[in-house]
């Protein structure tokens, strides 16, 4: 095994760190040349399977053939005209398909975007325009991006908003309904013992009791799993009650399914998990399997701005659009890849295997004090002598990379499983050996 990084990616990162914002966070040097699949080789030939899918943005694999092939021929047709001042029908059929798969009986319109941030940005500005209200409900771990609207109701890590400030007003953030850390009562979870979710009720007993009424609230933005805040899974009552809290102040109810829609816990969108309908829906990364493309879905009786209220230059280019109706084609219908199994299905297949070969592995690693998630979409706690132990997360990942799995972190102490929707049990069962070699090392220090 070639030392990593290898001559070629030591000059190309060396390069990198004269020409490109130091603001990047990248947890190691890998330099990417090519791709496909669940693999990746870098530009000094090593080999890696690929546990991470470009922060769950290559759902269907890298370079899927039929995306590929997509892309060239929409390419060679046309790459560019402006969705907001013409129109062309693959932007419709893309519009389209979100309408027919969006979590929420409705019928659905859909603004389009290029990434996650951008579709956040959309979410806010329709939900004030849509209420008239100006105040924002956001949580504690929350990531929206990076942007400045998007930035204020991100709440994941102080460094992500440090220096930015003031932010815009009217954000006020409330705990996340994390069974782990007990918000919800010291049984661990809610269980509704004595009411609705304590998440929930402390929306309503202490921030609308003390610091402002319900009645001025345009929205609740929420992730129904938590990503970048560490891949944590709510409580069970926890978005049926945030439901009924909005329904109950006429607030509307966003979620963002950046991370998790498009099939990667198995279904269209995580909030399908709780069955509870949203008002908007944020999505990006996974739609396009590696193509700038993100969206906003609202029911169409809340998208009634008129000609110039939002608009965009880029978003739902044709480019764009033509490798997310081949994308959305495989996460419902699969292909030879996955035996004809919907990728969706395969995620949840792959990801309960997954767990249970991680459950396996916890009485030899004591450091393993959490496993989460659903389908593709999992966490990995690690924690020595009753506490988190980011030290031990952070040797785990480099050291993953070393030995040629690509993994990310996640919240404090938590590493992501978030590999593309078509990985087959070969590559799961290579790259849990990995991990099961590197965690054996990193225990012993």
């Amino acid at each position: 095994m070639m030392t990593k990084p290898g001559p070629k990616a030591q000059s190309i990162v060396a390069r990198d760190a004269a020409a490109i914002s130091p603001s990047y966070t990248r947890p190691y040097p890998l330099v990417v040349e090519r791709a496909q699949g669940s693999e990746v080789w870098d530009v000094d030939g090593n080999h890696y399977i690929d546990f991470a899918a470009g922060i769950a943005v290559t759902s269907t694999g890298h370079c899927h053939p039929r995306v590929v092939k997509a892309i060239q021929e929409q390419a060679a047709k046309l790459i560019h005209i402006g969705g907001t001042d013409f129109y062309y029908e693959l932007q419709v059929k893309t519009a389209e398909e979100l309408d027919r798969i969006a979590p929420f009986s409705d019928d659905a319109r859909t603004f389009l975007t290029n990434s996650g941030a951008e579709s956040i940005e959309a979410a806010i500005k329709l939900a004030r325009w849509a209420t008239g209200r100006a105040r924002f409900i956001a949580f504690h771990g929350a990531f929206h991006g990076r942007t400045l609207g998007a930035l204020s109701f991100t709440a994941s890590k102080a460094i992500q908003r440090a220096g930015f400030f003031p932010m815009v007003p009217g954000v006020t953030h409330v705990p996340y309904a994390n069974p782990k850390k007990c918000v919800c009562g010291e049984l661990g979870s809610c269980h509704k013992l004595d009411g609705p979710c304590r998440s929930v009720a402390y929306i309503e007993d202490v921030v609308f009791k003390h610091m402002f009424p319900g009645e001025e609230v345009a929205a609740v933005l929420v992730e129904p799993i938590q990503g970048e805040g560490g891949y944590i899974v709510p409580c069970d009552c926890f978005l049926s009650d945030l439901r009924s809290l909005c329904d109950k102040y006429g607030m509307l109810l966003i979620v963002d399914e950046v991370q998790s829609g498009m099939g990667r816990t198995g279904k269209w969108f995580a909030i399908e998990h709780w069955g509870v309908e949203p008002d908007i829906v944020a999505i990006a990364k996974g739609i396009a399997s590696g193509m700038p493309l993100g969206a906003m879905i609202a029911r169409k009786g809340l998208m009634t701005w008129p000609p110039g209220a939002h608009g965009n230059t880029f978003g739902g280019n044709p480019i764009a659009c033509a490798a997310a109706l081949a994308t959305i084609d495989l996460i419902e219908n699969g292909d030879e890849i996955t035996g004809g199994k919907p990728y969706r299905k395969n995620a949840a297949e792959m990801g309960e295997y997954i767990v249970d070969a991680l459950d396996e592995m916890k009485p030899r690693h004591p450091s393993i004090v959490d496993v989460r998630g659903k389908g593709l979409m999992l966490g990995v706690e690690f924690g020595a002598d009753g506490q988190l132990a980011p030290d031990l997360r952070d040797r785990v990942v480099e050291s993953a990379f070393e030995r040629g799995l690509i993994v990310l972190p996640c919240g404090p102490s938590a590493m992501r499983i978030a590999p593309p929707l078509n990985i087959n049990k070969d590559l799961v069962d290579r790259g849990l050996i990995l991990f099961d070699q590197v965690l054996t090392e990193a225990e012993r220090g």
